[in-house]
């Protein structure tokens, strides 16, 4: 009798505690839906950003594109729409501006080939979907997340990819130059002499710009669900089949409702080794720590390894985030007040 009654009692507690945070998140939910609330906020990726280098016209068409994916994700989340949608909307707007390094602006391998990385979650059920190694996918983003939604899976890579793309409508291009941007080449060039040169005194400076970059969105809805979203063409020059972190569920991208939604960009080996995007959400799990604190922490600790970037975050209380340790970061902001808020430099 005394075993039969521990059991029941272990039972009840257990289901209590399963229930409270359903309890809370419907708190939150029902509390967003009362308000209207919700936030987004967008990268474009971090890195040295000089505004001697920078010319006017080029940051008008940065600024121009971070506005464009801004708004494609606020139009549905003012409608009523979900976090997932305006996170895949706001990045898909990114994959198809040249101006950054996803989709249409990916970098060159060191094969002279874009290869192409994305990744979604959904906070509210903790399903997530990501693809690498793609070449002809217009929009990785949308393929993550049919990956999420209609497979089994979370992951798939290279041939098989593009396969299940195929077999799910998703546009591909057959043309590889769809994805050429004439920057992007004389950057591959420039490291590939660079290379060649042994390393004794750079024959070229290289740049940020020219190594790496990503594409990225966070957002909570009126429903009170978080989602976040990542693409990236990788870096410049990397290794055919090379992975960052943009695509690892937990490393550059991550969300959940019980605490935040992330979205990383930056030296991706090393985001990877620091699980930067879950230690955000952990910090706040496990030890309550706001969400400004923990997504600096989680940079810190990736700083610590070598590895330099930023992030953006927002919480399921519609608090935002978007800490950098480098001197900028291609970024915006905005919330259900509607004022649209974009930035470069520190």
């Amino acid at each position: 009798m005394k075993f039969a009654t521990a059991l029941v009692v272990t039972a009840t507690l257990a289901a209590a505690a399963q229930a409270a945070e359903p309890r809370d998140n419907v708190a939150s939910r029902e509390k967003n839906m009362k308000t209207n609330k919700f936030a987004l906020a967008i990268h474009g990726g971090a890195g040295t950003m000089d505004r001697s280098k920078m010319t006017p016209e080029r940051e008008r068409e940065y600024r121009a594109g971070l506005e464009r994916a801004l708004k494609a994700g606020y139009d549905l989340l003012k409608s009523g729409g979900t976090s997932l949608d305006a996170t895949e909307a706001a990045v898909r707007v990114m994959e198809d501006d040249p101006n950054f390094n996803a989709g249409r602006g990916a970098v060159f391998n060191n094969a002279g080939r874009n290869e192409m990385d994305a990744a979604i979650m959904d906070g509210k059920t903790s399903n997530a979907g990501a693809v690498t190694n793609l070449w002809h996918v217009k929009n990785p983003i949308s393929l993550a997340r049919l990956v999420m939604e209609k497979s089994k899976h979370v992951f798939l890579a290279g041939e098989g990819a593009e396969e299940f793309a195929k077999q799910n409508g998703v546009e591909l291009t057959r043309d590889q130059k769809y994805f050429y941007t004439e920057s992007r080449w004389q950057a591959l060039q420039r490291m590939k002499a660079n290379e060649e040169g042994g390393g004794g005194g750079n024959k070229y400076i290289i740049s940020d710009e020219d190594r790496h970059g990503t594409v990225g969105a966070v957002a909570l809805d009126v429903h009170g669900d978080l989602a976040a979203s990542t693409s990236t063409g990788g870096t410049t020059n990397k290794k055919a089949g090379r992975i960052g972190d943009s695509p690892v569920i937990g490393a550059g991208t991550y969300a959940s409702n019980a605490s935040c939604a992330v979205s990383a960009t930056g030296d991706g080996e090393f985001f990877i080794r620091a699980t930067v995007a879950r230690d955000v959400a952990a910090l706040m799990e496990y030890r309550g720590v706001k969400l400004l604190e923990a997504a600096q922490a989680a940079l810190d600790k990736a700083k610590k390894l070598g590895g330099e970037g930023g992030l953006v975050a927002v919480d399921r209380a519609g608090n935002l985030a978007l800490p950098f340790n480098t001197s900028g970061m291609y970024r915006g902001h905005v919330d259900s007040g509607g004022e649209f808020v974009v930035e470069i430099y520190k």
